[in-house]
């Protein structure tokens, strides 16, 4: 087991502890007890914890109150699944001394957090991510938020977690699909942050899809180190943080576009497709880079190119109502080599004329 903390210096909460480990989940509630001793729990999850059997793993034979989200997955994440987390609160007489726990994937723990933050004005959360997107990327940094009828994260806050509890064998229970999808933020990560870690990703592609515990320990590691050093230094995404979001800004586009039908991860792999084919157009890129990355995609058996039902003009009009656009428009994270972010003028997302994404995506 490995222990890990996360200083935000911006709140009030200077710090908070990341547990991974395997086969710790049975194990957990007297940590979280121990931790959180003066507050009621609140446990928000989803239908598919339940028939894997994970929150029954977690809460062994406490009756502790729980919401389950149903149907599991984007279609409830909106405010109406956050008004009836809410709303399921307050009939259990909740208040301002609760720890609401998220113990499921990304979707839960984003629609948990979110309720977390406005709940009372506000009550600390614990994640429990449960798949390859939430352990490596959403359970760690406090971005929460829900969707609108017209674009990703509408309504959403930053709200640190208290703690996050990593247990690499929940990965073992999810179809093979979403594990691999999920993969791509470690990948992103790598690309961002670590050649060393790309490199070892490269190296061990085969445990890594076999699940091998202490190879999946291993990426929780790199993935959570890459994570808090970035949300450290820009917790409010005012400026490095954006590096994040590699891939992402063609990646919602597309995802959103598919009406959801493309995981998240299989849309940011196409995202990141494209943005190394932008960094070619800038001439920052390099085609060896754009194989070497394309390679490792094809190897998680996640989509490089476009659907061929998804069309630039609506891709266009998505990416304008961008949640970082300004002026319609949004600034792009770029490469400038495997592991190492583009900065111009000390920025770390940069302007894109549309006139090259359009092309891009023409080419994808």
């Amino acid at each position: 087991m490995a222990e890990l903390t996360v200083k935000i210096p911006e709140v009030k909460a200077e710090s908070y502890k990341i547990t991974i480990g395997a086969q710790i989940l049975s194990s957990l509630w007297p940590k979280i007890e121990s931790q959180f001793p003066a507050f009621n729990k609140f446990v928000v999850t989803d239908e598919n914890l339940v028939s894997t059997g994970h929150l029954k793993e977690l809460l062994g034979k406490r009756d502790i109150p729980t919401f389950v989200i149903s149907p599991p997955g984007e279609i409830s994440k909106n405010t109406n699944t956050v008004i009836a987390i809410i709303e399921a609160m307050e009939k259990a007489a909740l208040g301002r001394d609760t720890l609401v726990i998220a113990l499921g994937g990304g979707t839960v723990g984003d629609i948990a957090g979110f309720a977390a933050a406005i709940f009372k004005r506000g009550v600390p959360i614990a994640h429990i991510p449960t798949t390859t997107v939430a352990q490596a990327d959403s359970s760690i940094g406090g971005k929460t938020g829900v969707d609108s009828s017209i674009s990703k994260n509408a309504f959403g806050a930053f709200w640190q977690p208290a703690a996050v509890y990593i247990d690499v064998e929940t990965l073992k229970t999810l179809p093979d699909r979403e594990y691999r999808a999920g993969l791509v933020e470690s990948v992103k990560h790598a690309l961002i942050a670590d050649s060393k870690y790309f490199a070892f990703f490269e190296g061990n592609i085969e445990a890594i899809l076999e699940r091998e515990p202490k190879v999946l320990e291993e990426i929780a590691e790199f993935n959570c180190r890459i994570k808090a050093n970035v949300v450290e230094a820009d917790p409010t995404e005012k400026n490095q943080r954006r590096i994040l979001n590699y891939g992402h800004t063609i990646g919602h586009a597309v995802e959103s576009a598919s009406g959801y039908e493309l995981l998240h991860g299989e849309a940011v792999a196409i995202g990141i497709i494209g943005a190394a084919f932008i960094e070619i157009e800038l001439g920052i890129g390099s085609k060896k880079r754009l194989t070497r990355i394309k390679n490792i995609l094809e190897k998680l058996a996640v989509p490089t190119e476009m659907p061929q039902k998804v069309q630039k003009e609506t891709l266009i009009e998505l990416i304008k109502r961008d949640k970082k656009a300004i002026n319609k428009w949004p600034k792009f994270v770029l490469l400038d080599k495997l592991g190492a972010v583009h900065v111009s003028q000390d920025k770390w997302a940069i302007d894109v004329p549309q006139d090259v994404v359009e092309k891009v995506l023409e080419k994808i």
